[in-house]
């Protein structure tokens, strides 16, 4: 059989590829190697499914720090505004929450993929579950179909890559396409996990001292070599059996990575500033103050209003503060120790958890080689890339989907123009 477009891959990217391109009246084949459809969709915003984030273009970019201006020119065709109208004009009502995050009214992101099924349907686009490709076919510089593992071939002009990284792979995500990118002549950058817990040999970390604890609204930030800030997030984490955790972390990973590769190292400062909004010298002066009014109490009952419980006795601890001390009997200079641990508390990681226990891939197909406006190879004609597969990786909230809903777009129309002209 033969089509104008063949979409690999059943994800948030695919589903939109093969929507836009039976929109613009090609004939559509959509392939998924699973027995379901938009798995990854549907665990997506914890079940909710964040399908975009309704912050400013150039804010949602600024989020998207593995090669997020390669989308400039994709925004301006396409861009949130439009995925929340397209949403809407399905009858998926969606409301906003914190940091622009945008879901849908009913809480469930079986209404999401319920709707981009119908859609599917409206335009008659062929699905085929569990079927898995076993090669991308090309013949003098272009796309000419794909085959199957069951030796089968099925004709298309042009072949849409929306399979994925590997990252969570039980939805299917297992790295295909990078070896019919790479057939094609592509670059595959490094693979490396993002949004993905990290890991440290710490002793306290070893000792499970502060494991399960969370630190609110801190400021976590990854340092290089000479101590100087690479980045920094005002965020919650969690102190874990093996490391660390939560948003700031997740957040970080991609930069504790970076520092590793950029300084050919293997351990990695990080510091957390328990008190991001107020100066050192602020903090101390007020610590200062509490501890004079109450001279005969013991230093731990004083301050347990500042500082979580446990992690204050680590503190204390760590600055050799005895915690039933009397305020009277601790130097200034130990106070002003403590202080200075509230506010930069530093640490040694060493890594990150697994590529695969990661939300996001870093690394993949490189964007030098793809047209930014249509998301098409630069080396062999009808070949076509979106989602996680290109070289884009972005922080959790909404940015990684609306990547990968933009990329489809385009992917998708510009496969069925390259198809049908």
């Amino acid at each position: 059989m033969n089509y104008d477009v063949i979409v690999i891959g059943g994800g948030t990217s695919g589903l939109m590829a093969a929507i836009s391109a039976a929109e613009k009246k090609a004939k559509v084949l959509l392939l998924e190697k699973g027995s379901k459809l938009g798995q990854k969709l549907l665990i997506s915003g914890g079940g909710r499914c964040n399908v975009t984030n309704r912050l400013p273009v150039e804010e949602v970019i600024k989020h998207i720090p593995g090669n997020g201006r390669f989308l400039f020119s994709a925004f301006s065709i396409y861009n949130n505004e439009d995925i929340i109208q397209f949403f809407e004009n399905m009858g998926v009502a969606l409301k906003e929450e914190d940091h622009g995050r945008m879901f849908p009214v009913s809480n469930d992101s079986k209404s999401v993929l319920e709707a981009l099924l119908q859609k599917l349907k409206k335009h008659h686009v062929d699905i085929q579950i569990n079927r898995t490709v076993k090669d991308v076919l090309y013949e003098n510089g272009k796309v000419v179909g794909i085959l199957l593992n069951d030796r089968t071939v099925i004709n298309a002009k042009s072949v849409v890559l929306a399979v994925g990284g590997k990252s969570v792979p039980h939805t299917g995500s297992t790295g295909d396409g990078y070896a019919w990118a790479k057939k094609a002549g592509h670059t595959i950058t490094e693979l490396f996990p993002t949004e993905v817990p990290i890991t440290s040999s710490e002793d306290f970390i070893q000792r499970k001292t502060l494991q399960g604890l969370a630190l609110r609204d801190i400021e976590l930030s990854v340092l290089n070599p000479k101590g100087k800030k690479v980045i920094s997030h005002k965020m919650d984490m969690l102190f874990t059996h093996f490391g660390i955790s939560g948003p700031a972390a997740l957040r970080c990973s991609q930069f504790v990575y970076k520092v590793q590769q950029k300084f050919n190292t293997k351990n990695v400062t990080m510091a957390i500033d328990l008190f991001p909004e107020q100066n050192e010298e602020n903090l101390f002066q007020e610590t200062m103050k509490i501890v004079k009014n109450e001279p005969k109490k013991a230093i731990k009952n004083v301050l347990k209003g500042l500082a979580p419980e446990r992690y204050l006795l680590f503190l204390l601890a760590k600055n050799g503060i005895e915690e039933s001390s009397p305020c009277n009997e601790i130097s200034t200079l130990k106070i002003r120790e403590l202080v200075q641990s509230f506010k930069g508390f530093s640490f040694v990681v060493n890594g990150t958890l697994s590529i695969e226990k990661a939300f996001v891939t870093g690394g993949g197909v490189s964007t030098k080689e793809v047209h930014p406006k249509e998301m098409s190879s630069k080396l062999m004609n009808g070949l076509y890339f979106c989602g996680e597969l290109l070289d884009i990786h972005g922080y959790t909230g909404g940015y990684n989907i609306t990547a990968a809903f933009v990329t489809g777009r385009l992917a998708g129309a510009s496969a069925a123009e390259y198809a049908t002209f």
